[in-house]
C-alpha cells in the first residue's frame, strides 16, 4: 500500500500545555481532565489523560452504542415494546418518569433517544435493563477493549448512593428526590460525595474516551446504520449547548454527550462534555473534557468548558 501523509496541520501542542494549564488552575480545587484528537491523523494530547473522572450522564454514550451492537446482533429490536412500572422509574432528570403513569407504553428505539438525546434516567435504566444490567454493558466495553470506561450501577443507585441516601423509591420522583435528600444529614451528604468522586465505579479516563470516539467515528463499534443512528442521536442533542461547543467556530457540528451531576452543597461531583466535533471547515476532532470538585457556579463551569473549546479550536490550526 502506499503510504499516506495527514494533510491536516499538527496539533500546537505549546499552546495547548500553557491553555490547558491555565484553565486547570482557574478550575482549583476541582480536577480537570482533557482530551483532543485529530481523527485524520491519530495525533492527540491528553491532560490527566490516565486520571478517572465520574461520568454521569456521559455513560449513556456508550450505553447506546452497547444497546445498538444487540440491535446489529438480532437480539434487540427497535421497535420492540417497553412497559414502565413504577419500579422502573429513576430520579431526575426524567421526563419518562414526570408522564407517568399518564404514559406507560415506550418502543426501545424512543428509551434509546430519551437516554442518548435527552438524557432521561429512567430510559438509561430501561435500556441497560433490557440488555442485561450494568454487567453486560461492562462485558461489551471489555470485548471492544475499552476497560478504562466502567458502567456499574444503574441511575437509581447511583444517584441516590451520590448523597447517601437509601434506595430510591418510585414517590421520590420529580420533586421528591431533593425533598428526600434533604433529610440526610449534611455531613453524610459531604461524605458520600467525596467518596463519590474517588469511587472508580460509573468512570472513565479523557484517554479512553476518545479512543471510544475514534472507533465510533471509524465505524468500528457498530454497523453503519448504527453507528450514523448513534452520532445523530448525540448531534441532536439540545443539552451542553453552552459548554464546549460555545468555544468552537460557529458553523461547528457537535455530536457530544454532556454529564452532569447538579450542584448540591456549594460542590459539582461532575461537569463534562464528550464528542465529535467537525469543524467548517470539515476537519474533525475528538474531544473530552472532565471536570470533578468545581466550587464554581453552573455558568462558571459551562464557561471554563467553552474557554477549553476556544482552546482547542486555536489549537488545530
Amino acid at each position: 500500500m502506499p503510504l499516506t501523509a495527514s494533510t491536516t496541520p499538527q496539533l500546537d501542542m505549546r499552546r495547548l500545555d500553557a491553555g490547558a494549564a491555565a484553565l486547570a488552575a482557574r478550575a482549583a480545587p476541582a480536577a480537570l481532565g482533557f482530551g483532543l484528537m485529530n481523527l485524520e491523523s491519530g495525533e492527540h494530547y491528553t491532560m490527566n489523560g490516565d486520571r478517572r473522572f465520574p461520568m454521569q450522564s456521559v455513560f449513556k454514550a456508550p450505553l447506546g452504542a452497547a444497546a445498538l451492537a444487540e440491535v446489529d446482533a438480532g437480539r434487540l429490536a427497535l421497535d420492540e415494546a417497553v412497559i414502565v412500572e413504577a419500579q422502573d422509574l429513576s430520579p431526575a432528570w426524567s421526563p419518562i418518569a414526570d408522564a407517568w403513569p399518564a404514559r406507560r407504553d415506550y418502543t426501545v428505539g424512543e428509551i434509546l433517544a430519551a437516554a442518548v438525546t435527552d438524557s432521561d434516567n429512567t430510559a438509561a435504566d430501561l435500556l441497560m435493563k433490557r440488555i442485561g444490567g450494568p454487567g453486560a454493558v461492562s462485558a461489551w466495553l471489555g470485548a471492544e477493549r475499552l476497560n478504562e470506561i466502567r458502567v456499574d450501577r444503574y441511575e437509581r443507585e447511583l444517584q441516590t448512593e451520590i448523597y447517601g441516601m437509601s434506595s430510591f423509591r418510585p414517590d421520590w420522583k420529580g420533586p421528591g428526590f431533593e425533598q428526600a435528600r434533604a433529610t440526610v444529614p449534611e455531613a453524610t451528604r459531604r461524605a458520600a460525595m467525596a467518596a463519590y468522586m474517588r469511587d472508580p465505579r460509573d468512570t472513565a479516563t479523557p484517554r479512553a474516551t476518545l479512543d471510544f470516539l475514534l472507533r465510533l467515528d471509524r465505524y468500528e463499534l457498530l454497523s453503519p446504520a448504527s453507528t450514523r443512528r448513534l452520532l445523530q442521536l448525540m448531534l441532536a442533542t439540545p443539552r451542553g449547548r453552552d459548554r464546549l461547543l460555545a468555544g468552537f467556530p460557529a458553523g461547528s457540528r457537535f455530536a457530544h454527550k454532556p454529564g452532569t451531576s447538579g450542584t448540591h452543597l456549594g460542590i459539582t461531583t461532575a461537569f463534562n462534555d464528550v464528542g465529535l466535533v467537525t469543524l467548517p471547515d470539515r476537519r474533525s476532532y475528538a474531544v473530552a473534557a472532565f471536570l470533578s470538585g468545581s466550587t464554581l457556579s453552573p455558568e462558571g463551569q459551562a464557561g471554563l468548558l467553552a474557554e477549553l473549546g476556544r482552546l482547542v479550536s486555536a489549537s488545530v490550526g
